[in-house]
């Protein structure tokens, strides 16, 4: 039996019976994170190296300290970051599921859902050879996750940027030439995107609100949103209200005094939860595109309000990012 199948005999009953919560997709680790080097010297477990002519395992530093990773993992979980796995071909073991929120339902994955809010028992069960993690975990949960499989903490200076993330990730599932592919025809996709938005809007400005189902108050997605800044603002060359422009936070709730400034002539709008199909989304839209204070903002006046899917504009991944661009030439071009 090798480390960690000894590892997760001795854990088992512990594991078992503990329970961990873990935060919504939205949260972020207050923890600092270390650049991740994958430098260290190789190890090898199991066959000598006299009879084995690659290593099984190498090791990586993720910030939390070294982590003895399979060279080659067949088995992954990569919670809320499943987008980036089925980019390089890989099916994860489970997708990630929050009842409060729901899951990445445009992966259309036929897995095992793991409740995020529950037993981690369940990852268990599933036998991971490697969790993938992020920002939302941590340092507690890591190292519980740590027990059940080897476990990688993705830098928080890393996940802002889909195409280090993807790179990152290929780097640990050495599917570093998938990644090369991957990304060359993302970045080629881009170009033609660019150009036909450019054609069409030019330099009208667009902007990414989110209504909060609860209270009915309305973020806003600035140009450094971690889910629509790389790819509007910076990829796609898209111009920005001036207020969206000025934030230094990813996204606020939009306070009344600001909402008939915003010079928006287009408005991409997402639930927090739920669809547009559900009564009290519809409901809460039509109030808002009926109420004064939104009569005047450009985007309302002219008709150019445009309600979408909230799982895919709610990640920055990479698969969600083509969703997007098929989603933004839809809406703003006549390009299908």
């Amino acid at each position: 039996m090798g480390k960690w199948g000894v590892m997760k005999a001795g854990w088992m009953s512990l594991i078992a019976a503990a329970m961990i919560t873990v935060t919504g997709c939205g949260s972020a680790g207050e923890q600092a994170v270390a650049p991740v080097t994958t430098d260290q010297p190789v190890q090898t477990t199991g066959a000598s190296s006299e009879t084995t002519s690659q290593a099984e395992t190498r090791v990586v530093n993720d910030g939390f300290g070294e982590v003895e990773i399979p060279t080659h993992p067949k088995r992954i979980s990569a919670l809320y970051r499943e987008d980036y796995l089925v980019a390089l071909g890989v099916t994860p073991i489970v997708q990630y599921y929050n009842p409060m929120w729901g899951k990445q339902d445009y992966l259309k994955l036929d897995v095992p859902l793991f409740d995020v809010t529950g037993n981690i028992e369940a990852l268990l069960v599933s036998e991971p050879d490697l969790i993938i993690a992020a920002g939302e975990v941590d340092a507690a949960q890591y190292e519980l996750y740590s027990k059940v499989a080897p476990t990688f903490r993705i830098p928080d200076d890393v996940l802002p940027d889909s195409r280090k993330t993807l790179t990152l990730i290929a780097e640990l599932l050495g599917l570093s030439d998938k990644a090369e592919e991957v990304l060359a025809d993302y970045d080629a996709r881009i170009v033609d995107v660019k150009a036909k938005l450019n054609a069409a809007i030019g330099d009208e400005k667009v902007v990414v609100l989110r209504m909060n189902v609860v209270d009915k108050s309305i973020n806003i997605f600035g140009i450094h949103n971690t889910f629509v800044g790389q790819l509007l603002y910076e990829d796609l060359g898209l111009k920005a209200p001036g207020f969206a422009e000025a934030m230094t936070e990813g996204n606020i709730v939009l306070s009344k005094e600001v909402v008939p400034e915003l010079d928006a002539d287009h408005i991409i709008i997402l639930p927090s939860n739920g669809t547009w199909e559900e009564e009290s989304n519809t409901k809460a839209l039509e109030e808002m595109k009926t109420d004064p204070l939104w009569k005047n903002v450009p985007a309302f006046k002219n008709g150019h309000v445009y309600p979408v899917e909230r799982s895919y504009w709610q990640t920055g991944a990479i698969t969600a990012n083509g969703l997007k661009m098929d989603e933004l030439l839809r809406l703003l071009t006549s390009q299908k």
